[in-house]
């Protein structure tokens, strides 16, 4: 899972060596709604992600009134639901909307810590630095 991501976080693309504490493999469907423990169910998510997605699969976007799953890095491309404007991660569909919302990509203090990161040229973190 690891290896796979390029050790950044599948949702928010920061990187792991940015931060002080570790990354988690997260189940995107979590086993209590019956997720397995495979490959195509896992990916690394950095702690403030997985602590705001828990067990969350997805949720009512505001503006079309209807039930959303959130974002899936197994099957679908980050760069068809988010883009990012200068430090903030923008949704571009209903799956991007609620998930910016869940996993609160866009709070004060990680958007404080995504532009110090832009600033230095460290973010988005991926190796050829394009958006997946």
């Amino acid at each position: 899972v690891i290896e796979r991501s390029g050790g950044y976080c599948e949702y928010c693309l920061l990187s792991q060596d940015d931060i002080f504490l570790s990354f988690e493999v997260d189940h995107i469907v979590p086993e209590k709604h019956e997720g397995e423990t495979i490959s195509a169910n896992l990916c690394l998510s950095c702690p403030d992600c997985n602590r705001y997605k828990g067990s969350d699969v997805g949720t009512f976007d505001k503006e079309t009134q209807q039930l959303t799953p959130i974002f899936n890095p197994r099957t679908q491309s980050w760069s068809d639901h988010f883009q990012l404007d200068d430090f903030l991660i923008t949704p571009l569909t209903d799956v991007g909307r609620v998930t910016v919302r869940l996993l609160r990509l866009n709070l004060l203090e990680r958007v404080e810590d995504r532009k110090t990161y832009v600033i230095t040229g460290i973010y988005p973190c991926l190796p050829d630095k394009a958006i997946p």
